[in-house]
């Protein structure tokens, strides 16, 4: 792989920690960093927040080779972290990175040019409501296009599967651009050959410039993006 292209996914579903081996992970990270996990109250988001942040600072000092207490990650309105690079010298001035966590994986993935996003996305049945019900509060986010190949995918459990492909794909979008879901993700358009070829159109018109990867493990989809051009 080209040198500051990584792709890491953790599975913590065996971590159980005790308070104090949570408390000493902690403690590895800077002060600031530490409001953004404890803020959680259970100990699941605890746990993906914490890994979350442990895998950004590894990552800069495996690739970049800085000094652990030397790196400092911020991030912007929208949340997207990025490494404050004004008070150190890379080779690699572009480089960037994204993480994402759902159910019991957390993954992050980096770029030494391209912008890239990540999204994880654990197929959940959801309970308090039918499958139909749960997808059509997400609808105004789909171009019709792809809410009628949601809803056309087969049984509920097909279409609630293409439904997270398609939100997954969104959502790395979003996260790659910085913008969050205030974008409006209607006017992203995904178009795939049975979930190969991925490509989108943005406001009606194709861009070849962004390049999709969808990987999945046991119920987990696993999307990453990239766009070539910056």
């Amino acid at each position: 792989m080209e040198k500051g292209v990584k792709r890491w996914l953790v599975d913590i579903s065996q971590w159980e920690p005790s308070p104090d081996e949570f408390t000493s992970a902690v403690s590895v990270l800077p002060q600031h960093e530490h409001h953004s996990i404890w803020r959680f109250i259970k100990l699941e988001d605890k746990k993906r927040a914490l890994v979350s942040r442990l895998l950004q600072y590894a990552l800069v000092h495996e690739v970049l080779q800085i000094p652990f207490d030397a790196i400092i990650i911020k991030r912007t309105v929208e949340g997207k972290p990025y490494l404050e690079t004004s008070k150190v010298v890379t080779e690699i001035p572009n480089f960037n990175f994204n993480a994402s966590h759902h159910g019991d994986y957390v993954a992050i993935a980096s770029e030494p040019l391209c912008i890239v996003g990540l999204d994880i996305v654990s197929y959940v049945v959801p309970e308090k409501e039918t499958i139909a019900g749960f997808m059509q509060n997400f609808a105004i986010y789909f171009s019709s296009f792809e809410w009628a190949s949601i809803t056309n995918a087969g049984t509920s459990d097909e279409m609630l599967s293409a439904f997270y492909r398609y939100w997954s794909l969104k959502e790395a979008f979003v996260k790659a651009v910085g913008t969050g879901l205030g974008y409006r993700l209607d006017k992203v358009e995904f178009h795939h050959t049975n979930w190969t070829n991925i490509s989108v159109k943005i406001d009606g018109l194709e861009s070849r410039e962004w390049k999709f990867w969808l990987s999945e493990l046991k119920n987990v989809h696993w999307n990453f993006i990239k766009n070539s051009n910056l």
